[in-house]
């Protein structure tokens, strides 16, 4: 599953607008002071959002299709089965013709499976990492050359703001695939909140994990293949390149869990045995078995986040589940 005010990068189809060098050595410099005092807490803590570098986003997509983990499937079945009356829903709140925010876009592919039903005029893809999102964006264009795309590098974990002049009028904010369990259920409710400003009078279409059985969870984010494992550990050759670490891969595991009390599953990378990391001007020691947490995923009752959205601002909230009722749509009006 962070600067407040990064600057933001533009990438637009078919041009795609690069950053200038001023503002690139700006957002390069605050995620490397976080992860860096995320490693020196108590309990060394990364960011989930670190995980999407290039192969970190590539991997997510293997995840994605493992039989372990079910969220991308069930959710993919839900939006086939009710796309028609997920859009006769949001219809009311928008104009003809308006803008599809989608937020941690990834390769796209979740969006425009909805292109057909939901019809934006524009579609913006919003990801941290820029490179995967300007390959994905590409290939999207090719597909659909007829509707206008706009790419925006953005950490938008913090402080969802898109560049001035972008959208226009009431849009649509799309969030699928459970990445709102990322965050704390008080950090969930400021993103819906900004979610809410930004949608200007429009809707949000975004997916949620729903409660159930450990084993079931755990095993969706330990899988049998090891991809989540490598998912996990690709962070430790991210936090290499991003602070000048120096994390051996062989030196640590991936360990997943279901924290009961919290109601969310956990990753980890837990140290094979004492050992000590350096980057330069700093570096810490790790003793056998110690831990660094970097995602929590909640996991919702259906009613709980109706009621998260509703605190955020959202009208109507509406909601459609699979027959077993392991994961749910939501839609909202603004």
């Amino acid at each position: 599953m962070k600067p407040t005010a990064a600057p933001t990068a533009v990438l637009a189809l078919p041009a795609f607008l690069p950053r200038a060098a001023a503002n690139a050595a700006a957002n390069d410099a605050a995620p490397a002071d976080e992860l860096r005092a995320g490693l020196y807490l108590p309990r060394a803590t990364v960011s989930p959002k670190f995980l999407y570098d290039r192969l970190g986003s590539a991997l997510f997509t293997a995840i994605t299709e493992l039989p372990e983990y079910y969220p991308t499937r069930t959710e993919a079945a839900i939006f086939s089965a009710q796309a028609a009356d997920i859009a006769a829903f949001l219809r009311p709140a928008l104009p003809a013709s308006y803008a599809l925010v989608d937020l941690g876009a990834g390769d796209g592919a979740k969006a425009a499976r909805l292109f057909p039903a939901l019809q934006p005029a524009h579609y913006v893809a919003v990801d941290i990492s820029e490179d995967y999102l300007q390959q994905a964006l590409a290939a999207l264009q090719r597909q659909f050359p007829a509707l206008r795309m706009t790419g925006v590098g953005l950490d938008f974990a913090q402080h969802l703001r898109l560049p001035a002049g972008l959208l226009q009028g009431p849009s649509l904010v799309f969030y699928p695939g459970s990445s709102i369990g990322n965050f704390s259920p008080e950090a969930a409710l400021r993103l819906l909140r900004q979610a809410h400003g930004l949608a200007d009078g429009g809707g949000l279409l975004i997916g949620a994990d729903l409660l159930k059985t450990p084993a079931v969870l755990e095993a969706a984010y330990d899988d049998e293949l090891g991809v989540t494992a490598a998912f996990n550990l690709n962070l430790l050759r991210h936090l290499n390149a991003c602070i000048g670490s120096d994390f051996s891969v062989r030196d640590w595991r991936h360990v997943a869990l279901f924290n009961a009390t919290e109601s969310r599953i956990e990753m980890h990378l837990e140290a094979r045995r004492a050992l000590q990391v350096q980057w330069p001007g700093g570096g810490r020691e790790f003793a056998a078995g110690e831990r660094i947490h970097t995602e929590s995923s909640h996991k919702w009752a259906p009613g709980d986040f109706e009621a998260l959205l509703r605190d955020a601002g959202w009208r109507q909230p509406r909601r459609w589940t699979d027959g077993a009722g392991w994961f749910g749509v939501f839609a909202a009006r603004a």
